[in-house]
């Protein structure tokens, strides 16, 4: 019999108003607005019953009109079907300012909202999201708390402010930009979000450590070899080179959601699992990281362009073909490195990390690599894969351990053998978007999966030496892949000293 321990219910969702700043936006149609409607859905039920939703753009647009864009949006986007009750009582919680821009107009959202809480009796509970441009984000927090909107921490209410990603393109920038937000706001006010950290495979990361004796007793570097990190993207550029020729894949993967895995793997048992115990436990790891001299952020990074190719049978053109792309651009599609977390747990096994554009496939995964066996019995004359401890995180969630066993047969063959565990297979019910869950986290207040301020500035601080040797280099250096392919060869050569190559999800 299956002995489902539950540790803690769901906690019902606070009675609040979410402001979507940006709601006219790909980020509000495409994720937010569909997880709000999927976490209010008739199978959940999270939100409370005089929550309320208030879209703000630039756009004009009558509040029926950005209904029916929200509807839709959840038909294309939502996990949860559109059922007609549901999306009633949804569309009644939906309303929408326009203009709001200019301290005057924050001004007319305060009155608004104050006329919601009225009609409604909620109490001053407001979160605000800002699904906008990273450079816009301090003017918009000062101009919330210009109109009033931001209350203290200690008021009857709460406010809280959710910034994406990128916290600035470089170090100084980051710096600048937790200090602009701690002008105004209290750091438990502020919810910088990752999306990975919202994943399914990733919040399972922990239980798997702590939760099986069997791992946390092997997971140091008595045992693992090494561990390699994989965040493939198979589409190109596409639409954002405008973005993406300022930012690379360094800025754009590996310093946020390439980090937070790497954090996530590598952490000491937290103390408790309250959220300002576990972020502690995954910055000391950031804090352990061994900073790269510029000869290492030369010979332990590589970095490359991808060329003209085919990418799921479809021809694309190279990088520096693509439109809006500078024709001698230096930016990097691809970059893979090697990193070690200099402390007793991790000391001398190499976290190797990639992350690139245009690859085979749209793939993230997780590998631990364990050390080969002694050259004796089964590995006396033929080395053996070493066991491989696979955390799937997009498109199949899921985990694998690759162990050896007997082939079938009158002879003595033997082979390796997935043990694998697929969620949709396991587990019949629905799997939350990672959307839905941070959304969830940020109106019952709890900040476990959301990113301090230190440790945006530890990342930052790291890629840091890597962007200065490349801005002195400029191209020199940068290598090149064909587009559909898994990157450049000489990735493939870092991982030569443990006799094998990255791990293909």
């Amino acid at each position: 019999m299956d002995q489902i321990v539950r540790l803690a219910d769901a906690k019902q969702v606070p009675p609040c108003t979410v402001v979507i700043f940006g709601a006219s936006g790909d980020l509000a149609m495409r994720k937010l607005i569909p997880a709000l409607y999927s976490l209010d859905a008739c199978g959940e039920r999270m939100l409370a019953d005089e929550t309320m939703i208030v879209g703000c753009a630039r756009r004009p647009m009558a509040v029926e009109q950005f209904r029916q864009h929200a509807r839709d949006a959840i038909g294309r986007f939502s996990s949860a079907p559109i059922q007609q009750p549901c999306w009633e009582r949804f569309a009644a919680r939906l309303d929408y300012l326009a203009g709001i821009e200019d301290l005057e107009s924050f001004a007319r959202l305060k009155a608004r909202l104050e006329q919601i809480e009225s009609a409604s009796a909620l109490p001053p509970n407001r979160i605000f999201y800002l699904a906008i441009p990273p450079d816009a984000i301090l003017d918009w927090v000062e101009r919330l708390h210009g109109a009033g909107l931001i209350a203290p921490p200690q008021g009857p209410g709460f406010s809280r402010v959710v910034v994406e990603k990128p916290i600035g393109v470089d170090l100084r920038s980051a710096m600048a930009i937790n200090a602009g937000l701690h002008r105004y706001l209290d750091e438990s006010q502020i919810f910088r979000i990752d999306h990975y950290l919202g994943k399914e495979t990733v919040r399972n990361f922990m239980v798997l450590r702590f939760g099986n004796s069997i791992f946390e007793q092997v997971w140091n570097n008595h045992h693992i070899d090494h561990v390699q990190i994989t965040v493939a993207e198979q589409e190109g550029v596409g639409t954002r080179a405008g973005y993406y020729d300022h930012a690379g894949a360094l800025r754009d993967m590996v310093q946020n959601h390439i980090f937070q895995l790497l954090s996530l793997i590598a952490m000491e048992p937290p103390v408790s699992l309250a959220a300002d115990d576990v972020r502690e436990a995954k910055l000391n790891v950031l804090r352990a990281i061994k900073p790269l001299t510029p000869d290492e952020a030369r010979t332990q990074v590589v970095r490359a362009q991808y060329a003209a190719g085919q990418v799921d049978g479809h021809p694309l053109p190279g990088y520096l073909q693509e439109p809006g792309v500078a024709p001698h651009s230096a930016t990097e599609t691809y970059v893979a490195l090697k990193v070690f977390v200099n402390n007793w747990r991790w000391s001398g096994v190499p976290f190797y990390l990639r992350t690139g554009k245009a690859l085979a496939r749209r793939a993230s995964s997780v590998a631990i690599h364990f050390k080969h066996l002694p050259a004796i019995l089964f590995a006396e004359h033929h080395p053996l894969p070493a066991n491989i401890l696979t955390l799937r995180i997009q498109p199949d969630e899921g985990f694998s351990l690759s162990v050896m066993g007997k082939r079938p047969g009158l002879d003595l063959a033997i082979g390796p053998v997935d043990m694998d565990l697929q969620y949709r297979r396991e587990f019949d019910a629905r799997s939350p978007e990672a959307y839905e869950m941070l959304l969830y986290e940020v109106m019952v207040g709890d900040q476990t999966l959301f990113v301090q301020a230190e440790m945006v500035e530890r990342s930052w601080r790291f890629i840091q030496s890597i962007l200065d040797v490349w801005q002195r280099d400029g191209r020199t250096g940068m290598l090149s892949y064909p587009a559909g392919s898994w990157g450049p060869p000489e990735a493939t050569g870092m991982l030569a000293a443990h006799r094998c190559g990255w791990l293909e999800p």
